[in-house]
């Protein structure tokens, strides 16, 4: 087991670059998850680390060893693919083995191995059965078992749950998170799914166009966004994002409305200064029609969720969405008009750069 370091990563097609100067440090047993939008470079990266890709530039080392020039089958890693890559005429155990035979490693410790990967994954009544034979969240715990057999430093995860059903998607999402705190090895996992990146990750890097928006655990970044690509990303739904206009150090005007700010020294004698606002739809209390010091919304749709409920709705044109509680509130939902919400729970980023104001950090 060990960790991986990146320092100024680089992949370059010919001279078009697509991953840029990338830093990450990966500790031992950590279990760290690469997100974002498709082709923003997440999956190069992996790639890169496996040595299925060529690094164009900067270092890569595992365990404190250099891996640049480092062949894929000499770095001491396994790779679960989205597409399972099983032998569809070997049998579960047969694929499972495929890499300890080539490896000729001893007889009795194949099995012996076979035997307990089989537990592990809940395999052991299919290992005659052909990838035909299986599920896809079979055959995905078999490709896993493969992996897993190999006994390497590192996992890596290139998508592996994106076949999936949405029910076999949860069910797999807790077993590796299982998995890992069972075996403890250093894991990569890239995914495109932010509810995927949310639930299994110590820390969440979060990329965007071939570079790092933003590291750290998955709380800190739904409650802290560095910017406003990572807080419109993550959050299911994602944080509202609402243009306004500063009227006063702590009150900023939109549509005709205001809302409350917190009190932040970025925001000193900021009177007419163009900011956004960032106002997460959990953050949100659904307001009596009778409240004065609302923001009013005009609702398009809600969904009741069962003990929840998304509240659809557009605020100066654009979408606002709040998530809240059913319980207890259903005659309120019949009739939304606005809603309130605590100062100190609203993020403000800079208008042009986007990038949050310092002074803001919300405890998890």
């Amino acid at each position: 087991m060990s960790g991986v370091s990146l320092e100024g990563i680089v992949k370059a097609y010919g001279a078009v670059q697509v991953v840029h100067g990338v830093d990450l440090e990966v500790q031992e047993k950590e279990f760290v998850v690469l997100v974002g939008p498709s082709g923003c470079g997440k999956s190069t990266t992996l790639r890169m680390i496996a040595g299925l890709e060529e690094i164009s530039g900067g270092e890569l080392t595992i365990d404190g060893r250099v891996m640049n020039r480092v062949a894929p089958k000499d770095r001491d890693v396994a790779m679960v693919f989205q597409n399972y890559a099983l032998y569809p005429h070997l049998n579960v155990a047969e694929n499972i083995a495929f890499g300890l035979r080539i490896r000729k490693e001893p007889k009795d410790k194949i099995e012996s191995q076979i035997k307990e990967v089989a537990g592990i994954l809940g395999l052991t009544e299919y290992l005659e059965r052909r990838p035909a034979d299986l599920s896809g969240g079979q055959r995905q715990r078999v490709a896993m078992g493969r992996a897993i057999v190999r006994n390497p430093k590192v996992f890596l995860f290139d998508e592996p749950l994106s076949n999936l059903d949405a029910k076999l998607r949860t069910q797999m999402r807790a077993e590796i998170k299982r998995l890992h705190k069972r075996l403890g090895v250093t894991s990569i996992y890239v995914t495109h799914d932010q509810v995927e990146a949310m639930t299994l990750a110590d820390r969440i890097v979060v990329m965007n166009d071939g570079r790092i928006e933003q590291i750290g655990s998955p709380m800190d970044l739904f409650l802290n966004p560095a910017n406003t690509f990572v807080a419109a990303f993550l959050g299911a739904p994602p944080m509202n994002l609402v243009e306004a206009t500063m009227t006063s150090d702590t009150v900023a005007e939109f549509n005709g409305q205001s809302i409350s700010l917190p009190k932040l020294d970025a925001l000193k004698n900021s009177t007419g200064r163009a900011v956004t606002l960032g106002i997460r739809p959990e953050f949100v209390e659904v307001a009596d029609p009778s409240v004065k010091s609302q923001v009013k919304i005009d609702v398009d749709l809600i969904e009741t969720l069962g003990s929840e409920a998304l509240v659809h709705a557009t605020l100066g044109e654009k979408p606002f969405v709040i998530r809240t509680e059913t319980i207890g509130k259903l005659e309120v939902l019949d009739n939304v008009s606005g809603f309130t919400i605590d100062p100190k729970l609203v993020r403000v980023f800079d208008a042009e750069t986007g990038v949050a104001l310092p002074g803001q950090v919300h405890e998890q």
